[in-house]
């Protein structure tokens, strides 16, 4: 019987290291809210290591199957980049079932803007952001890697001004072609079906319309066919690529029946003809999440330390 994502994520990816009774080496801030939309508050935990601090950032994603929840934020399995001095922040969005994919994006998007428009207050530079996460996580990561943008220089809100761009990615076994999922031309619906079939509300896409102004607003679900097409093409990090991405990092099991491989390695392909520095990574036997997934960390962490060495100017992405 298969295990909800959010589950098998929890029980794969959030597993402690048990710090022996010692001070932890970093000081948590708790619930920092970085947007509100339609009165709730969205939230992040920050990490900062006490010594030794290196002034770059890694962002986790805390998904699965594009459910959030501060419950998910497991601060153990933060050591790795927090002994090497990364600050760490954790970031939720918008949950499934409440929440649909994209609306979790607009909230990861405003997250990175947060981050890098409080950069001083953080004692981080603004330039060397980090992004990673697991399956929904992963697929987060790689939205945000590949669809970053800059900010409106003109906005009301500053934070608004800030870009959601990021300088390394790294994953696991990441959603990233609803429209060619596990093979070419099978849709999301398809997938919906089968592979994805828990997880049907993140894909309930809805819209807002207008009934009697200015207050009579309300979402409806989208059902016409074509557009539900366009929005998963628009949220599947294949459609994205371009050569300003930054370097990216992905480790898959090719046994993953939930996420078939073939969506790492399109994703990888998309990089490689792009220019984009880019790895994948293959567990062979392994499936959708492994004993041992924790020890990846380090190798997530090699990758950050190799691409963040230095502040990066990228070139400014076309909106």
């Amino acid at each position: 019987m298969k295990r909800p994502l959010a589950i098998t994520l929890l029980a794969c990816l959030l597993i402690p290291v048990m710090a022996n009774g010692a001070d932890p080496a970093f000081t948590r801030e708790e619930d920092v809210i970085y947007g509100r939309k339609y009165g709730t508050a969205l939230t992040l935990d920050v990490f900062t290591p006490k010594a030794n601090a290196n002034g770059a950032a890694v962002v986790a994603v805390m998904s699965g199957g594009w459910f959030s929840a501060h419950e998910m934020i497991s601060p153990p399995t933060f050591s790795e980049f927090l002994n090497r001095g990364y600050t760490v922040f954790a970031v939720v969005h918008g949950s499934n079932p409440k929440y649909t994919i994209p609306e979790a994006m607009e909230d990861m998007h405003r997250s990175i803007r947060f981050i890098r428009h409080h950069a001083k207050r953080f004692n981080i530079d603004p330039e060397r952001i980090a992004i990673y996460g697991g399956s929904a996580g992963g697929h987060i990561s790689l939205m945000i890697g590949t669809s970053g943008k800059e900010g409106d220089p003109k906005a009301k809100d500053p934070v608004d001004q800030a870009s959601s761009r990021v300088q390394a990615v790294a994953c696991w076994f990441p959603p990233t072609d609803f429209l060619n999922y596990g093979e070419q031309g099978r849709t999301a619906p398809a997938a919906l079906e089968k592979e994805l079939s828990m997880f049907k509300a993140p894909f309930d896409f809805t819209e807002l319309v207008m009934d009697t102004p200015p207050f009579g607003k309300r979402f409806v679900l989208i059902t016409d066919e074509k557009k539900r097409l366009e929005i998963c093409k628009e949220i599947s990090p294949v459609t994205h690529v371009s050569a300003d991405d930054p370097p990216t990092l992905i480790i898959h099991g090719e046994a993953d029946k939930l996420v078939p491989i073939q969506q790492s390695e399109v994703m990888l392909e998309k990089l490689k003809a792009a220019g984009v520095t880019a790895e994948l990574i293959r567990r062979p036997g392994a499936g959708h999440g492994w004993a041992g997934i924790e020890k990846d960390l380090k190798l997530f962490a090699d990758w950050f330390d190799r691409h963040l060495t230095r502040p990066a100017t990228p070139a400014k992405r076309s909106e």
